[in-house]
């Protein structure tokens, strides 16, 4: 259509996330009449009125809401043809966003952050912490580029490919580990006050599920929505916790105690960028998924 340009999708939209021109000026680095011009050229265009500014705030018409959503969906399309034209290349730059799961912060995504910089240095990355399903959701609205997960039921639109193999384990300090049996039964955990991820983790289910079917009644003297805090908590008191065991390979304060039965394993799952993660799981020995 003559006269639209890309800017105008996003004066539009700039002005329907913040409903005011001069708050979406300033997010726009515009003044406001040029912002205001742009957008009733965008209406002249279209031939039709997008935004309601008769009230305090400035609202999408019915006609507006129907365009935005195209419009957003049209500039999520055309930035990832531009990360795909940056995938053909050498990757000499470009981004990525990757979204990653609270326990892989620990142990994976410093290695991993290390060996993309010393192979790619001009790639940039933004790494979000969040859960599984929003990992999912990040995938499938083009928010997220690659997602490192547990692996699941099969979501339409994402493909899995198993990395490696996550063993849940005890964890304690040197010290604590050498006063419990190696391995030990699981019915000893009732004695074994623990410092446990929080209830709305899914590596916490996990470890529910496994005290449930062993019947044991856990001494939970700390819960905490951080693995790093529960890692500081068992270097410096007697407490113990139950996280993967490759938190311990690069803590030496940290010692894994083997438990019998053990935890059922997890496997770990990514989306994108495979050959660089693969390498480096196999590297630091890491099981292979089953």
């Amino acid at each position: 259509m003559a006269g639209l340009e890309l800017r105008h999708l996003r004066y539009l939209l700039a002005v329907a996330e913040n409903g005011n021109f001069s708050r979406a000026a300033e997010e726009l680095y515009v003044s406001q009449p040029t912002l205001s011009q742009q957008v009733k050229q965008l209406e002249n265009t279209l031939g039709v009125q997008l935004l309601d500014r008769s009230g305090r705030t400035v609202r999408l018409t019915d006609a507006g809401a129907a365009y935005a959503e195209r419009a957003r969906s049209a500039l999520r399309e055309l930035a990832a043809a531009e990360r795909a034209i940056e995938d053909v290349q050498d990757l000499s730059r470009g981004h990525i966003r990757l979204g990653i799961t609270p326990t892989f912060i620990t142990y994976l995504i410093g290695p991993l952050t290390a060996e993309l910089y010393a192979r790619h240095p001009g790639i940039s990355l933004t790494v979000s912490e969040m859960s599984q399903d929003g990992i999912e959701a990040g995938l499938l609205d083009d928010d997220l580029d690659i997602g490192i997960a547990f692996v699941g039921a099969a979501v339409p639109g994402i493909d899995a490919a198993a990395l490696f193999t996550e063993h849940l384990g005890l964890v304690t300090s040197g010290p604590r580990a050498q006063t419990l049996p190696d391995p030990l039964p699981a019915r000893d955990l009732d004695d074994v006050h623990l410092a446990l991820l929080s209830s709305d983790f899914l590596t916490r289910t996990h470890i529910n599920t496994y005290f449930a079917e062993h019947h044991v009644d856990p001494r939970i003297t700390v819960e905490a929505n951080s693995v790093q805090a529960l890692t500081e908590m068992v270097q410096r008191t007697p407490l113990a916790t139950v996280l993967p065991d490759a938190v311990t390979h690069d803590h030496p304060y940290l010692t894994p105690v083997p438990l019998d039965p053990p935890i059922p394993t997890r496997t770990v799952a990514l989306v994108a960028f495979a050959r660089i993660t693969h390498e480096l799981v196999t590297a630091r020995g890491y099981a292979p998924p089953r």
